[in-house]
């Protein structure tokens, strides 16, 4: 049944991405293109970066590639996020930019993979990467507004939703639409693996990085037929003066629940990080077949396709603070276990489930900012966060990357991490609904 039903969601996003009638439709249509191109992108510089030299000489540029990670926010909060919110219009040419920039970007990666222009070219490609997500994450709300419009013209409220919905129906749908889009990219990853490794083991990086231009240049066509959709609500301007826009740069968020929410996915992206690379190391000083990569990444990745056929479903008994908790807790459990057993298996088994668990976090984060955060706001605060989820996924990496240590050292570390989190992150929403009451 459960087999059935994930085959359903995946029928129902690709339904969705073929329909280019509707808004929906038309964003899955460019998260493809945009999420294959970065997979490719990942497995040229993998395959230059890591696998191509010893364990030693990896780390040091491992460790440079990770900083330059962090980097490219730095750009993309300060300087785009106001970008993205000043005109709906404007976050589709953004999304255009982010696809077109990378076209020539792998081109010139492609020519210069060996030589130190790669650092800065890889840079710029990052950016642009991040330019697209946070866009992303700010479209969705008004991608959906507009197809609500369009199915029903005669008559929506406020919120830009048919008058018969109430706001739970909103929440699910925010976090439906954030895991079809995470689902699509994830299969879109998965479709063009296998190409991009034959061209990887037959020709070469450049080969994969010429690969992903082309598709990059698809993502840009399609992010021209973006539809402009109208503000979640009435009350929603998409022009504000400049006190209201100075406030928003300094607190774009006040909401306590979206700030705890922060802490948590931040940590299960952290977890994560970490986990990627005790593994990748960890097997490396074993020197263990690289089927056993393989199979860890088949795992991390059926893992976040069964996290993501959960998501709407369990929104429907669930808040997105209590899949928070959740996932949270399963990271805890299962690290606390494989770091018992210490087998490579149980770390294949461990990628699985921490695939599972950010599948759950990340799109109800994502569904309670969009429902918390002012419209208007959405560009700033989505990339502000994205910051803090990247610096922390960086900082979780570069420990193992840093550091040596056994598997079973390692997963006792990602329990502590998440365990802790965890009980943070209950205290604080306790002491948030006590405030409320008191008030």
């Amino acid at each position: 049944m459960s087999r059935r039903r994930l085959r359903s969601l995946a029928a129902a996003s690709l339904a969705d991405l073929f329909d280019q009638q509707t808004a929906f439709g038309r964003l899955a249509f460019v998260q493809v293109a945009m999420l294959a191109g970065d997979t490719l992108v990942t497995i040229s510089l993998a395959g230059s970066l890591f696998f191509s030299i010893s364990p030693q000489a990896a780390k040091g540029k491992v460790l440079l590639y990770l900083l330059l990670t962090i980097a490219p926010f730095a750009v993309v909060s300060p300087l785009l996020g106001p970008a993205i919110d000043a005109s709906r219009g404007a976050r589709r040419l953004l999304v255009f930019a982010s696809g077109a920039g990378r076209v020539v970007l792998c081109i010139l990666m492609a020519f210069y993979l060996n030589s130190l222009w790669l650092f800065p070219l890889a840079f710029c490609v990052l950016v642009l990467s991040k330019l697209y997500l946070v866009t992303r994450g700010a479209l969705v709300p008004e991608m959906a507004a507009a197809d609500q419009l369009r199915a029903h013209p005669e008559g929506v409220d406020d919120a830009g939703w048919p008058d018969a919905h109430e706001a739970t129906d909103e929440a699910e749908g925010f976090a439906g639409f954030n895991a079809q889009l995470t689902m699509l990219g994830t299969l879109a990853g998965f479709a063009v693996s296998l190409p991009a490794i034959g061209l990887l083991k037959g020709i070469g990086a450049e080969a994969v990085l010429v690969l992903a231009s082309i598709v990059f240049s698809i993502g840009a066509y399609g992010a021209l037929r973006l539809k402009i959709g109208r503000p979640r609500t009435a009350r929603a301007e998409v022009e504000f003066t400049d006190a209201e826009a100075d406030l928003l740069d300094l607190k774009p968020v006040d909401d306590p629940e979206v700030v705890l929410g922060l802490t948590a996915s931040a940590t299960v992206r952290m977890t994560a990080g970490f986990l990627i690379f005790l593994i990748a190391f960890g097997l490396r000083r074993q020197h263990a077949p690289l089927w056993w990569f393989g199979l860890a990444f088949a795992a991390s990745g059926a893992g976040a396709l069964v996290g993501l056929f959960l998501v709407s479903r369990l929104r429907r008994h669930l808040s997105e603070q209590a899949l928070l908790a959740a996932s949270l807790a399963l990271i805890a459990v299962a690290a606390a276990g494989a770091s018992y057993l210490g087998t490579i298996a149980a770390q294949v088994a461990l990628a699985g489930i921490a695939g599972l668990a950010g599948a759950v976090a990340q799109p109800s984060f994502d569904a309670l900012t969009q429902r918390r955060v002012p419209e208007r706001a959405q560009g700033r605060v989505f990339a502000r966060f994205a910051v803090r989820q990247q610096l922390l996924w960086v900082v979780g990496a570069l420990i193992p990357v840093a550091i040596s240590m056994p598997f079973s050292v390692g997963d006792a570390v990602v329990a502590v991490m998440a365990g802790g989190c965890l009980l943070g992150y209950l205290i604080g929403r306790v002491s948030v609904r006590r405030g409320r009451t008191a008030l």
